[in-house]
């Protein structure tokens, strides 16, 4: 026992301390990209028609008239200290933007991610299930269709069919105005926050507003899941165990429900963390199809403006997610399955 104990504590310390590179080269990829690109940020943010005082005034105050080396190193000191930086137009921390705006794309995510998971594993279990029949055509079929769909095609298509033809659902925002005005917003995820006013009407409207953005986002997740839920079936149905199994006596549906099942989810987990990259650029799309007012849309509009500051700001949060994500996705696979941390 003690022995696992210090395998898996030295698998995370070295994990940890691979954090620190990945982390240092994505920011300054970051960094560096943000500053080659051409134009002088601070007068396309201004419309163009700002006097020089003014925009000479700005780009001292962001720090953007210093030599490259010290805005590289004020850089550096800021994020490790939380500081992201500051939108130009509107001037904005954009912490603030994130703490607004990231909220909606997190609840977006978490339920997408849940869409994306039930659909993809349930489809995945009984295409490999029943391999071979019509059952793992169709599953396989559904799969490749709807990975490949562009996500604002099939948001679109949702729209114009659940919205404008049979009038079941919005098409737009994360609530009605009527429940924005009502709701008293403790965390800015609006579900949570119904929940905890006991506003049974305000939660079912933002779940109304929910199903459509959610579903978009996670049956185009839920195809990766589909083919690797039923590789992993087909492989684990060949192993010595299940062959035991079955030679016990033990019926076919615990053999394929208890035994293979369980251990054909172990690839899952360590693909929820990459999912999440995927999620994050595909919520980008989501929300400016479903016009949900996410730090995804915020971010085409600062691009839109040619706001470098805040675009910055906002993909060095979502580099930085993702890469937590993962290492969280690492730690728990190496606990779970101990052939990882060799």
């Amino acid at each position: 026992m003690a022995a696992k104990g210090t395998s898996l504590r030295q698998y995370a310390l070295t994990r940890l301390a691979l954090v620190v590179p990945m982390v240092l080269i994505l920011l300054t990829l970051v960094f560096l990209l943000m500053r080659v690109a051409p134009g002088d940020p601070v007068s396309a943010s201004l419309g163009g028609h700002a006097p020089p005082a003014v925009i000479n005034q700005i780009k001292h105050k962001l720090g953007f008239d210093k030599p490259l080396y010290v805005q590289y190193v004020q850089y550096l000191g800021n994020v490790g200290r939380g500081n992201f930086g500051t939108a130009i137009n509107p001037a904005q921390p954009v912490s603030e933007i994130i703490k607004v705006n990231g909220t909606a794309t997190l609840e977006l995510t978490l339920y997408a991610m849940i869409i994306a998971i039930t659909v993809g594993v349930a489809i995945g279990l009984l295409a490999g299930r029943f391999r071979d029949t019509p059952v793992d055509s169709g599953g396989r079929l559904f799969g490749i269709i709807i990975y490949a769909t562009p996500i604002f095609f099939l948001g679109l298509m949702a729209q114009l069919f659940f919205g404008v033809y049979l009038g079941w659902l919005p098409v737009s925002g994360r609530a009605s105005p009527l429940t924005q005005a009502t709701l008293t917003t403790h965390t800015n995820i609006y579900t949570i926050d119904a929940i905890i006013d006991r506003n049974w009407a305000a939660l079912g409207d933002v779940l109304r507003h929910m199903i459509l953005p959610a579903f978009t986002l996670g049956l185009v997740t839920a195809g990766v899941f589909i083919r690797l839920i039923r590789i992993n079936v087909i492989r684990t149905m060949k192993d010595d165990y299940i062959e035991a199994a079955r030679a016990r006596g033990i019926n076919e549906r615990s053999v394929v429900y208890h035994h293979a099942f369980r251990n054909a989810l172990v690839p899952v987990i360590t693909i929820i963390g990459l999912q999440v990259a995927l999620l994050l650029g595909g919520a980008v799309l989501t929300e400016t199809t479903f016009n949900w007012p996410g730090i995804g849309h915020e971010l085409l509009l600062y691009i839109e403006n040619r706001d470098y500051a805040a675009v910055q700001g906002i993909i060095v949060v979502f580099a930085l997610v993702v890469v937590a994500v993962s290492v969280v996705i690492d730690f728990v696979g190496a606990f779970i399955d101990p052939r990882i941390r060799y």
